[in-house]
């Protein structure tokens, strides 16, 4: 089956995206503990990004099929430059803090954003209903996909140090510049999506309320309500405090750090298939429950580990099974809603889950600093 023009750009430009996300997600937290900012502060700077995230993730909820999805996710490529060029540019906290929030910028290393809820939406429009679950699946996989390449491009500091003889901390801020390149080259290729992604203009669309059925209300607050407990334990362990934590645990190289993330998102990005699979014999719902516990069992064990390897063991047996609910709960939610109520409901669901992400890192973040290194890995799993 050819793949749908729209699909193969939307694989593209999530594609770059990942790149920067998994790159910033690896790299972050290391670079701003070197100019000096404390684990608090790392958490604090961590959740400005999440809840400028949050923000556009509310307003693409309610607004992008009116001001146009092309036109919306186009934005949100450039706005992600911002959080880029705050890093390139300053270390000043205050404009670190603007900057992150209106860019958006990412310390989670998965992808969850606006964007993301948008893509998600428009993505089981453009293939068949008894597909959709793969077409999600595959869209899943090219994000973690890209995340893990943008793991190993963490190294990317280093390189630009050796190569052009510069001091760390300008090799770092060299990363983030090219990490503001990456939106602006998904916002080119969201630029030619075609107009079959849009919403048809409607008399029924002049207001928010007369396109959301009560019934689908009802839904989404119980689906958005389950997805930000499940994320509150997530922002607990951004892929900047989880690479905190090991440089800081085990005193584990920079560099080191780049090829285990890229080892953790290939991990996520093969559940991903099982996940499709697995849904067709199981179901959607116990696809989600049934690989979700022992995922979070896994994560708690990793701080009992008695060396690197075999903390790296119990997070990979995680990585492994904490996103096989991902396609399946995205095509779970935009199977029983309206078509028109995609955006909505793949909105809200989003929402919550960027509202308590943005909560959690500046918590963790003080945990680690004020009660156990640990801290997030508990509080996470738990």
């Amino acid at each position: 089956m050819p793949l749908n023009r729209n699909l193969a750009l939307i694989y593209g430009a999530a594609f770059l995206r990942a790149l920067g996300v998994g790159m910033t997600g690896v790299i972050l937290g290391i670079y701003l503990s070197r100019v000096g900012f404390s684990a608090t502060l790392i958490g604090v700077v961590i959740g400005s990004g999440l809840a400028g995230s949050a923000l556009a993730t509310l307003i693409v909820s309610f607004r992008a099929d009116r001001l146009g999805r092309r036109r919306t996710l186009i934005s949100l490529s450039l706005l992600m430059s911002l959080g880029g060029l705050a890093l390139a540019l300053t270390t000043a906290l205050p404009s670190i803090l603007l900057l992150s929030f209106l860019g958006m910028l990412n310390g989670m290393g998965r992808d969850r954003g606006a964007a993301f809820a948008l893509e998600q939406a428009i993505i089981p429009e453009t293939a068949p209903a008894e597909r959709r679950t793969w077409a999600l699946a595959w869209y899943n996989l090219v994000l973690d996909g890209g995340h893990a390449v943008g793991a190993l491009a963490s190294a990317i500091p280093f390189l630009f140090r050796s190569m052009l003889d510069a001091n760390l901390l300008a090799s770092y801020q060299f990363t983030f510049g090219l990490y503001a390149v990456l939106g602006v080259a998904s916002a080119v290729l969201y630029a030619f999506l075609s107009r079959q992604i849009e919403v048809v203009k409607t008399t029924s669309l002049s207001k928010e309320a007369t396109k959301i059925s009560p019934e689908s209300k009802r839904i989404v607050t119980r689906l958005a309500a389950l997805s930000g407990l499940d994320s509150l334990g997530g922002g607990f362990l951004t892929s900047a405090l989880i690479a905190y934590w090991f440089f800081r645990r085990f005193g584990v190289a920079e560099e080191s750090l780049g090829p285990l993330f890229f080892v953790l998102r290939l991990a996520n990005a093969g559940s991903y298939l099982v996940a499709a699979w697995l849904a067709r014999r199981i179901g959607l719902l116990n696809t989600m429950v049934f690989t979700h516990i022992p995922s979070s069992l896994f994560l708690i064990a990793v701080p009992f580990a008695p060396s690197f390897a075999w903390a790296v063991a119990m997070l990979l047996a995680r990585e492994c099974l904490v996103e096989m609910d991902v396609p399946t709960r995205q095509s779970y939610i935009v199977a029983v809603v309206g078509p028109q109520e995609r955006t909505f409901a793949s909105g809200m669901t989003n929402v919550t889950r960027n509202v308590a992400w943005a909560t959690a890192p500046s918590f963790a973040g003080y945990f680690m600093q004020h009660l156990a290194l640990a801290s997030p890995l508990f509080l996470g799993g738990g």
